[in-house]
């Protein structure tokens, strides 16, 4: 593969034994890939937890080494109309494969972003080409497709992945790639990508651009987020009264840095479950913080709100004493 690929492309597994996590559904898929027999499924689950990796992977496992000449890959958020299912998918699902397996795989990415009439169409497919064509279905909510075509697959329900597994995968890439990675900034990597390992993957490689070894602030930088030191000052400083100092140090997150006031606030939001205050107060800044959160998705100004979010904060201190 080219020198300058994706690291999230570069290091995909090409083999259901090298998918980390999801153990279940890999002892499930490879049973598919042995016994040369599968149903049609529907993969759900969160973003970068591995689902059309896993159909690749399948792919790879049941064809051999010229998967592609009986597999197809659609993202039906791109493609999402009734036309496509009635000519593009159609066409590659009625013609039969001439490989030992005997049917072809069809994925259809992010199906949940389908329209109800292309979903009802692709239902009288799946239906009709059943013989020379298995469908997988990948999601992020499964509740989005429609009954009858939940009633014709097999749910695999993918779950975020770990926190170790995902620090694992990020040192064997930075080993691969002879990156320098602080434990702290591997720690902040883990906790922004929230077990989407895609994620962590690409924020990875965008830290190592920077071209020195990657920490906790490189990684900050990149991702465009505030210090967790930085807004747990804010924080204190609010809490003890000392609201000018507060809303200074958090108008030059906004003004200066130019940070997205919804990512400060869901920082915030983490914070208060770390710093030492009583039960109480952190039902009472969670409840703050919440409402002003409502605010800024109904269109309120940040500065504004994130004003008054810090003087509530000083008024439920005092409060509290």
């Amino acid at each position: 593969m080219a020198e300058h690929a994706m690291w999230s492309e570069k290091y995909r597994p090409r083999s259901l034994s090298e998918i980390r996590n999801q153990t279940d559904i890999v002892g499930r898929l490879r049973m598919f890939a042995e016994t040369k027999s599968m149903t049609h499924c529907l993969f759900a689950g969160p973003p970068g937890t591995g689902k059309t990796t896993a159909a690749l992977c399948l792919a790879h496992d049941l064809f051999g080494e010229r998967y592609m000449d009986a597999f197809m890959e659609l993202n039906a958020s791109d493609a999402r109309g009734i036309d496509v299912i009635r000519t593009t998918v159609k066409d590659f699902a009625r013609i039969a494969t001439i490989s030992e397996v005997p049917f072809k795989i069809l994925v259809l990415d992010e199906a949940d972003n389908m329209t109800s009439d292309a979903q009802q169409a692709l239902r009288r497919t799946m239906e009709r080409y059943t013989e020379t064509c298995r469908f997988i279905l990948c999601c992020n909510y499964s509740g989005r497709i429609i009954e009858p075509i939940q009633s014709r697959c097999a749910l695999f329900r993918f779950t975020p992945l770990k926190n170790q597994d995902v620090a694992d995968y990020l040192n064997y890439i930075a080993e691969k790639e002879t990156v320098q990675v602080e434990a702290n900034g591997i720690v902040v990597l883990v906790e922004i990508a929230e077990g989407d390992l895609r994620k962590a993957v690409n924020t990875l490689q965008a830290a190592a651009s920077l071209g020195k070894s990657i920490s906790e602030e490189s990684v900050h930088t990149v991702v465009g987020r505030a210090r967790p030191k930085d807004v747990r000052e804010i924080l204190n400083l609010a809490v003890k009264g000392e609201f000018m100092k507060s809303r200074q140090m958090l108008r030059a997150l906004l003004v200066e840095y130019g940070l997205s006031g919804s990512d400060i606030l869901k920082q915030m939001h983490s914070e208060i479950f770390r710093m030492e205050i009583s039960e109480k107060s952190r039902v009472a800044l969670a409840d703050a913080i919440g409402e002003i959160d409502f605010r800024l998705i109904e269109g309120g100004d940040e500065e504004v709100q994130f004003s008054a979010l810090l003087a509530r904060l000083g008024i439920l201190a005092q409060q509290a004493k």
